[in-house]
């Protein structure tokens, strides 16, 4: 059971360690784009090109949908970046169901834990396997493994990592699991006096860069929304994407999110304790760029 690109890397190392997929379970194609025509997943585009039976439905709880899914008796069902299950549904198979998380669990719960690892400055993250429950992203885990996080890493090249890894820990976490009963460790017990942090679903005013602060946390915000949702700001009065940046710390003579520029090779804007120089920008309307060529093409004054 998945959707995007992350998922499918988990579907292709099971059917390259051998085991039996009887079916998918995806979202309804949706229309994109300026034509509006129906896009595929990219889990269920991988799955047709294997000849694997895919499932669509709108609502999980739909009965035919439930009947349907229970046809296939699946020993075990596995989630990888999909959404949450009815207890009908993830309570179905004998041996359960298990989710591949891209977060050290319990830290990190929720909807975008690879990006709020960035944009809190981690140093390290890392995939979790464990079974569902009730609540959400808190079922006995299973399986772990850490993953560092590099100081220029955004959340484009740490998401790719964490696909791999977790495709690999899938694989361990089912061999284990068709050998014996494995019932996992409860997160109440591993680290239980570490404040918990949280990955809640990201809007557009989290991607609004406040310059009124320091050039550290703006830079973790840059890269922690790279490249998608994407950071961004105002200037001459268009939304400016920033996907990569670095920083100047030298004490700054201009207001907060004011900004300079030669005109040909940097452009930077003011935080409260130095400058964020902006390397790879989206100005509205226009494509991805290097900042050098985006400064080309813009007038300035």
């Amino acid at each position: 059971m998945g959707t995007p690109e992350f998922a499918v890397a988990s579907l292709a190392a099971l059917l390259d360690a051998g085991e039996e997929v009887v079916a998918v379970v995806t979202v309804a194609d949706k229309p994109a784009g300026r034509g509006q025509k129906l896009q595929e997943s990219a889990v269920k585009k991988f799955a047709l090109s294997k000849n694997i039976p895919v499932l669509q439905p709108v609502k999980l709880k739909d009965p035919a949908f439930l009947e349907e899914l229970k046809r296939f008796r699946a020993d075990l069902q596995v989630v990888v970046a999909f959404r949450m299950l009815p207890e009908q549904v993830w309570n179905m198979p004998p041996k359960g169901t298990i989710n591949v998380h891209a977060s050290l669990l319990p830290q990190y719960r929720g909807a975008a834990p690879i990006n709020h690892a960035i944009i809190n400055g981690e140093k390290e993250s890392g995939v979790t396997t464990f079974l569902l429950q009730h609540e959400i992203d808190t079922g006995n885990v299973l399986f772990k493994e850490t993953v560092p996080i590099g100081p220029d890493d955004t959340a484009g090249d740490l998401h790719d990592r964490l696909m791999q890894v977790g495709a690999q820990l899938l694989v361990k976490t089912v061999n284990a699991l068709k050998e014996s009963d494995y019932k996992g460790i409860a997160q109440s017990d591993l680290d239980p006096s570490t404040p918990l942090k949280s990955a809640p679903k990201i809007f557009k005013e989290d991607c609004n860069i406040d310059w009124n602060r320091p050039t550290a946390v703006v830079y973790n915000q840059i890269r922690g929304l790279s490249p998608y949702p994407t950071a961004f700001t105002v200037f001459q009065e268009k939304t400016l994407k920033i996907f990569r940046c670095h920083i100047e710390k030298t004490p700054i003579k201009e207001t907060p999110g004011q900004y300079l520029t030669d005109g040909k090779t940097y452009l930077k804007f003011a935080a409260v304790d130095g400058y964020i120089h902006v390397d790879e920008v989206q100005l509205e309307g226009k494509k991805r760029m290097p900042v050098a060529d985006f400064l080309r093409g813009v007038r300035l004054g």
